[in-house]
């Protein structure tokens, strides 16, 4: 697999899911696993123009608009380690109901919060 990317994904996903996804990676997948790290990590995530609080803000409302669940818990894990709080992602979770529905709020906000009481965030 090419590295272009690589760095930023391990960075914002942590190594140890970034280990599965490569160890789970079969030649079916290979091209795709190939696909994300080049494009999504390696080309958007390393544009400029946000950084990757921002990104993380703009990628959980995303996934919460879209119900993409498992998607969604990596990337509370990602938001935490690119820097925002708790607290931030509760209100990224607020502002988004306003736009992705109530609904799909309450699902994030259950969804963040096993993750957040996962690794012990008080509040």
């Amino acid at each position: 697999m090419t590295d272009d990317g690589m760095t930023v994904r391990r960075e914002v996903l942590g190594d140890d899911h970034v280990d599965r996804a490569v160890a789970a990676t079969t030649p079916f997948t290979a091209d795709f696993q190939t696909f994300i790290t080049r494009y999504a990590w390696g080309g958007v995530w390393t544009r400029p123009g946000l950084d990757r609080r921002a990104r993380s803000m703009i990628t959980l409302t995303a996934l919460m608009a879209g119900g993409h669940w498992g998607e969604f818990a990596m990337h509370v894990r990602a938001a935490r380690r690119n820097g925002l709080t708790r607290e931030e992602i509760a209100e990224v979770l607020l502002h988004a109901a306003v736009y992705c529905g109530v609904p799909a709020a309450n699902h994030a906000f259950a969804e963040a919060a096993a993750v957040l009481d996962e690794e012990g965030t008080p509040g």
